[in-house]
C-alpha cells in the first residue's frame, strides 16, 4: 500500500511567518456492502453500539456466509480475542487513514499482508467472541476513529434497520487473495500460461500473499494441496498452480473472473 510522504519544507525566517496551505484531506475509498453481489442483509445500528457508528449484519441461516472486503486494501491485522470482544476479527487498511473491520467471524480466509479487492472473500460470518448469535459487526474508521458508515458514498441508516443489497463486485472484477503454499517449502515458479511447458516469467517464495485477478483451467499437476488443473494469474504473464497457492478454497474462487 503506498503512503503519502510529506515532502521537505526548507526555509529561513527572518522576522516573518510563512502559512503553509493544509493539504487536503483524501477522498475515502467507495465502500461497498460487504458480502456477494445482490445479496439482501439486514443491518441495524443503535445508541448502545460499542462502538455507536458501527453496523451488526444479519440474514436467515448466515452462519458460515461469505465476508468480502468493502474496498480494496491490504490486511494489516488479523486477530482472535477468545471468548471476549470480537473473538476471530481482522482489519483492512485502504490508505488515507481509512480501515475497516469485520468481527465475531467463525474463521478468516486472509492474513496479515494480503492484498484484497472487492470480491475478495476475507472470512465467514460466526458468533466468536462477546456475540449472542451469529452475525458480522463492521466498522469503518478514519485515523483510528470509528466514523458512520457509507455504502457507495450513502450513509448507513442511524439508528435503526435496513436493509442493504450489495453492489460488491457486481462488474464482475473481483479480485482473490491467498498466499503460495509450496510442498517443499521452496519458490514457486510463475509460467506465461498455465501449464510447466510455458515459458518462466519469475518465481514467488513461500508465503508470499499474492493478488489473484483471475483463474484458468490448464494443466493438471500435483503440489501441497493435491492434484488440479486450476490455475492462478498472480501478474501479467503470471500464472501459479492453485495446488500451491493457499486461497480458502479448493479451485475456483467464488466472484474471481475466468481468464480469457
Amino acid at each position: 500500500m503506498r503512503r503519502l510522504l510529506s515532502p521537505a519544507l526548507v526555509a529561513v525566517l527572518v522576522a516573518a511567518a510563512i502559512v503553509v496551505p493544509s493539504a487536503p484531506a483524501l477522498a475515502a475509498p467507495v465502500f461497498k456492502v460487504p458480502f456477494p453481489c445482490g445479496q439482501v442483509w439486514g443491518g441495524q445500528t443503535r445508541t448502545d453500539h460499542s462502538p455507536v457508528n458501527a453496523v451488526d449484519f444479519n440474514r436467515a441461516d448466515d452462519v458460515d456466509d461469505l465476508v468480502y472486503a468493502s474496498a480494496p486494501g491490504m490486511v494489516d491485522l488479523v486477530g482472535d480475542q477468545g471468548a471476549s470482544g470480537y473473538g476471530k476479527y481482522l482489519r483492512i487498511n485502504h490508505g488515507g487513514g481509512y480501515t475497516t473491520y469485520y468481527a465475531h467471524l467463525n474463521n478468516w480466509y486472509v492474513a496479515v499482508g494480503a492484498q484484497v479487492g472487492y470480491g475478495s472473500p476475507v472470512g465467514i460470518v460466526g458468533s466468536t467472541g462477546n456475540s449472542t448469535g451469529p452475525h458480522l459487526h463492521y466498522e469503518q474508521r478514519l485515523n483510528g476513529s470509528s466514523v458512520r458508515v457509507k455504502f457507495d458514498g450513502v450513509e448507513a441508516l442511524y439508528y435503526g434497520s435496513r436493509n442493504y443489497t450489495s453492489s460488491n463486485a457486481c462488474d464482475g472484477v473481483g479480485t482473490g487473495a491467498g498466499y503460495i503454499d509450496t510442498a517443499n517449502s521452496g519458490a514457486q515458479n510463475l509460467y506465461s500460461a498455465p501449464g510447466t511447458s510455458y515459458p518462466v516469467t519469475g518465481s514467488r517464495n513461500d508465503g508470499t500473499y499474492v493478488t489473484i485477478y483471475c483463474q484458468k483451467a490448464g494443466q493438471t499437476i500435483t503440489g501441497k494441496w493435491g492434484t488440479g488443473n486450476v490455475w492462478n494469474r498472480i501478474g501479467t504473464n503470471q500464472f501459479v498452480p492453485d495446488v500451491n497457492t493457499d486461497t480458502g478454497y479448493t479451485g475456483f474462487i467464488p466472484s474471481v473472473a475466468r481468464c480469457p
